[in-house]
C-alpha cells in the first residue's frame, strides 16, 4: 500500500503528474490531474514539456482519457504509480538551489521548526515551476502554527519576507471570487497571518497534518438541503486543513467543515461565526458543508467576532 498524504505529488506510468487531494484512499489514490506531457506545452522539467491543467480542464482530460477514474476527485490505481514526490524530502534540494526557499527555511530553523516538517508542493515540487510560479510552501502538524507566528513576526523586521500589498489582495481575491466582500476577505487573511511575499514571489504557509494526526476519515453523508447559521467556535485545531474543520456549539449543527481555501483558518475557539452551506447527515449528527463546488455561491464562513472587533477600531 502506497503512503501519500494531502499536497504530495505522484507521476503515473504514462508520465501524468497529478497532486494528492486527500489523507484516506480507500480505493487509489484521490488525486487532481495537475500535468501532462505535452510537446506544445509551456512548463519543462529534464528536457520534456509539459501542458498544465487547471482544475475544470483536468476533468475534460480525464472524461476523454480516464473516464473510469473520475469520482468527486481524480482516483489513480495504485498499480499505476510510478514514483512519490513528497513536500518534505524535496526541501533539500530546493533550499540550495532557490534562494527564496532557503530564506523561507532560515526564518522558520530559527522559530524552531525542524527542516523535516517542512516542504514544497505546487510546481515547485516536479521542477515545472515558470517565472509566474508561486510559492507553496507546507509545515507539517502543529509545527505549522509556530512557523506562522515566525513569518508574522519576520514581516515585522522588513527582511527578505514582507507583507502583501494591495494590489496582491486584489489578484488574490479575484482568483478566490468569495461570497464575502474584499473589505471582509482581507480582514480576516490579514489575522491568518498565512501569506506573505519573499524577494516579490508571492508565497503560501500550508498547513498538512502530522503522521500521527491522520486517522479515520469521516463519512460522507446524505444532503437534507441548504442553512446559514450563527454558531460559536469550540475547536479549530484543524482550521487550516483541507477540508478546514470547525467544532461549533449548535443546536443543530455538531461541525461546519470547507473544502475551499479561502474559508480555511477563517475563525478562532471562542469566536461567534456565520456560516452558510449544504448540510448533511451523517448517523444521528448533522455537519454544514460549505465549498461544495469549484466557485461556491450562496456558501460562505465569517468571523462575526472578528468583524465586530474591526468595526469598533475603525
Amino acid at each position: 500500500m502506497i503512503k501519500t498524504r494531502l499536497r504530495d505529488f505522484f507521476i503515473t506510468k504514462e508520465d501524468w503528474i497529478f497532486a494528492v487531494s486527500d489523507y484516506f484512499h480507500p480505493h487509489g489514490i484521490r488525486s487532481t490531474l495537475r500535468y501532462v506531457p505535452d510537446e506544445t506545452g509551456e512548463r519543462q522539467m529534464n528536457g520534456k514539456r509539459y501542458r498544465k491543467y487547471d482544475f475544470d480542464d483536468s476533468f475534460d482530460f480525464m472524461r476523454k482519457h480516464r473516464p473510469e477514474w473520475i469520482e468527486d476527485v481524480h482516483v489513480v490505481p495504485e498499480d499505476q504509480v510510478k514514483k512519490i514526490l513528497a513536500p518534505n524530502e524535496a526541501i533539500q534540494h530546493l533550499e540550495s538551489s532557490d534562494s527564496r526557499i532557503a530564506a523561507i527555511v532560515n526564518v522558520l530553523e530559527k522559530a524552531g521548526v525542524p527542516k523535516s516538517h517542512m516542504g514544497v508542493t505546487g510546481s515547485l515540487l516536479p521542477g515545472l515551476q515558470n517565472e509566474t510560479s508561486d510559492v507553496d510552501f507546507v509545515v507539517y502538524g502543529n509545527y505549522w502554527f509556530i512557523a506562522r507566528d515566525a513569518i508574522t513576526e519576520e514581516k515585522k523586521k522588513g527582511g527578505p519576507i514582507e507583507d502583501i500589498n494591495i494590489e496582491m489582495w486584489q489578484r488574490i481575491y479575484k482568483k478566490r471570487i468569495p461570497e464575502i466582500s474584499f473589505e471582509e476577505f482581507v480582514i480576516h487573511e490579514k489575522r491568518k497571518g498565512n501569506r506573505g511575499m519573499v524577494e516579490g514571489t508571492y508565497f503560501d504557509l500550508l498547513f498538512v497534518r502530522d503522521w500521527q494526526q491522520i486517522k479515520e476519515p469521516s463519512a460522507r453523508g446524505a444532503d437534507i438541503g441548504t442553512m446559514k447559521i450563527e454558531a460559536r467556535v469550540t475547536n479549530a485545531d484543524l482550521a487550516f486543513d483541507s477540508p478546514a474543520v470547525y467544532k461549533v456549539d449548535h443546536l443543530e449543527i455538531d461541525h461546519v467543515l470547507s473544502y475551499t481555501h479561502t474559508y480555511a483558518g477563517q475563525a478562532l475557539p471562542g469566536e461567534l461565526i456565520e456560516a452558510q452551506g449544504v448540510v448533511e447527515k451523517i448517523g444521528e449528527k448533522k455537519r454544514l458543508v460549505v465549498g461544495t463546488s469549484r466557485e461556491p455561491k450562496g456558501e460562505w464562513i465569517r468571523s462575526l467576532t472578528l468583524l465586530e472587533k474591526e468595526k469598533r477600531q475603525q
